[in-house]
């Protein structure tokens, strides 16, 4: 039903390896393999940017109705079917979409399936989805640190001995490794995603379902055991590039307040700088206030001759 996605994905694949082989890369090498699959999941994610802009801004617009969620749950606090209803009624009537936050993982996973179902084919030996013999053979036996590109962790040593692999056991330590790599970039990738959903629609109805995804996160380390190296290649890939995407179209569209409140908190340092860097003027001293003079009033010198009574 999906072959034509398949060969789709098949056939982007072959292209970007003939242009690396035509660059000088070794065709047979891990090196030409790999990177082709490096700059499919590139091709695919540049492809998913106006998507995942449109998701920010929807975001933006969830974050302008949450004064109204508010009075929701302080109406409804007592009902949380009714105030559910009521918080996905708004965010209808306001052209918002909670789910808008998982969609581009969800349109991920269609290329995630037809890489995984080619490089199945190219380990079964099958010249299918724009392969030839020739190249299905030298990408089957294509070796990334060891590890064949088509080659599971439950792949049998004999099997990996047949698809290139001089040594078994170190290949399923990459193997190994690339699944922890996996599971661990996964959770990184998820986590940076919801600790901005959380700041901007902390009632949101998804957000229970996606905290639960990023717990789950690592256990695809687990589902990468059964994947092949390939696939697990595209999903390192993949999950690296969210992670610089997200945090710099973060970095440029702040959460709304954020600016105003670093903003204030700058002036007001700022100012305080201000103030504590003004030095006191020199305190003088008070100049001393005239006192009045007292005059005393010396009694007139009389005549000697009044003193005494006499004539004059």
């Amino acid at each position: 039903m999906l072959d034509w996605l398949y060969n789709i994905v098949g056939w982007t694949l072959v292209q970007i390896h003939a242009g690396l082989s035509f660059v000088g890369l070794n065709p047979d090498s891990g090196w030409a393999w790999g990177l082709s699959i490096v700059l499919l999941t590139v091709v695919m994610r540049l492809l998913l940017v106006p998507l995942f802009v449109k998701q920010m801004n929807t975001q933006r617009k969830m974050q302008e109705v949450q004064p109204k969620i508010m009075k929701l749950r302080e109406r409804y606090k007592h009902d949380k079917e009714r105030l559910q209803k009521e918080s996905m009624k708004l965010y209808q009537e306001s052209g918002t979409n909670p789910i808008m936050g998982c969609l581009p993982l969800l349109l991920q996973m269609p290329v995630f399936f037809a890489l995984f179902s080619v490089l199945r084919s190219v380990a079964e030996g099958q010249a299918r989805y724009g392969f030839t013999e020739e190249l299905a053979n030298s990408a089957r036996e294509a070796l990334i640190f060891h590890a064949p590109i088509a080659a599971q962790f439950n792949t049998t040593p004999e099997e990996l001995r047949q698809l290139g692999a001089t040594d078994p056991v170190m290949a399923k330590i990459v193997i190994a490794i690339a699944c922890v790599v996996m599971g661990t970039t996964t959770f990184l990738t998820m986590r940076q995603s919801i600790k901005r959903s959380m700041a901007q629609q902390p009632d949101n109805p998804m957000m229970q379902t996606q905290k639960i995804m990023m717990y789950l996160a690592p256990a695809f380390g687990l589902f990468g055991l059964a994947m092949p190296v390939g696939v697990l290649v595209y999903w390192v890939t993949s999950n690296v590039w969210t992670m610089v995407q997200q945090h710099y179209l973060y970095r440029n569209q702040p959460l709304p307040g954020d600016g105003d409140q670093s903003g204030k908190g700058s002036t007001a340092k700022g100012s305080a700088k201000g103030m504590l860097g003004r030095k006191k003027a020199p305190e003088t001293a008070p100049e001393p206030k005239e006192e009045p003079k007292i005059e005393r009033k010396q009694p007139k010198k009389q005549p000697r001759s009044k003193r005494s009574g006499g004539p004059n």
